[in-house]
């Protein structure tokens, strides 16, 4: 083997260890409704913190977990977490809903919709406070069994978001085959505006789009003034991303939710 894959190979023996050992971690990153400034939802981030290697990239393990069904277990576990904070701020008021990632494997190999069925019973919760985000590469990966799996999420109450919304080959398709409530505009059309005009034009089609289709749009990445200034005029409603809160810790996050009444502006 060589560094690389020594490296990988290790993270991937230590992926069982570390969820019974408790070493991952939820942070939640804020979703700002753009006219009124307020904090309509947040978005979960598993996060690990290694006992020697700190904080570990997710791109690297989220990875290595879908190459087993490794991924099913930490699926789970996010569900879990989520279900369970979303019960915890509901003692305390905080009424907003949680979105998780869900992977392709999740989708096909679990029946997913009657797992999160019954999370919501279990914790007790309703289901307008549990969102589901799927890229589109897994709307891609088999497109029949996946609007299946959709369709029953839907039909639960859940909303579902297309994340990374535009670096996909056939985005449109997606949106005539596939009923989302939600399509989150990827970061890498967002960093370059208002500079762009190439940006500009495809950000507006977009946006202009899913007003007439009656989707709903975030911008993922947004991280300066102009960007905000933008998207706003264009009508885009939620925005996310670093102008406003990094991911946060749990506690941070209800620090923030706390000391801002969920309002930024």
């Amino acid at each position: 083997m060589n560094k690389n894959d020594l490296s990988a190979f290790q993270l991937k023996s230590n992926l069982r260890k570390a969820l019974k050992e408790n070493q991952f971690v939820l942070y939640y990153q804020p979703k700002i409704n753009t006219e009124t400034g307020t904090i309509i939802g947040v978005e979960a981030l598993i996060r690990w913190i290694h006992p020697e290697k700190g904080m570990i990239n997710p791109a690297t393990f989220i990875s290595l977990a879908e190459e087993s069904d490794f991924i099913l277990l930490l699926g789970e576990w996010i569900l879990n977490k989520a279900c369970n904070q979303i019960k915890e701020w509901e003692k305390l008021n905080i009424k907003i809903p949680i979105a998780i990632n869900v992977s392709i494997k999740q989708l096909l190999k679990q029946d997913f919709a009657t797992l999160v069925s019954k999370k919501l019973k279990e914790f007790k919760i309703s289901s307008e406070y549990l969102e589901i985000e799927i890229t589109e590469s897994v709307l891609s990966s088999n497109e029949s069994l996946v609007r299946d799996a959709v369709s029953k999420l839907r039909n639960m109450g859940i909303k579902v978001s297309i994340d990374d919304f535009g670096t996909g080959y056939a985005s449109f398709m997606y949106l005539k085959q596939f009923q989302a409530d939600t399509i989150k505009i990827d970061q890498s059309f967002i960093s370059h505006l208002p500079t762009s005009q190439v940006d500009t034009a495809i950000v507006s089609a977009i946006i202009t789009l899913a007003s007439e289709l009656g989707i709903n749009v975030i911008a993922e990445g947004v991280e300066t003034q102009e960007q905000f200034n933008f998207l706003k005029d264009k009508g885009c409603s939620q925005l996310q991303g670093y102008l406003y809160s990094k991911p946060l810790p749990p506690n941070e996050i209800l620090l923030l939710l706390r000391e801002t009444e969920g309002r930024f502006l």
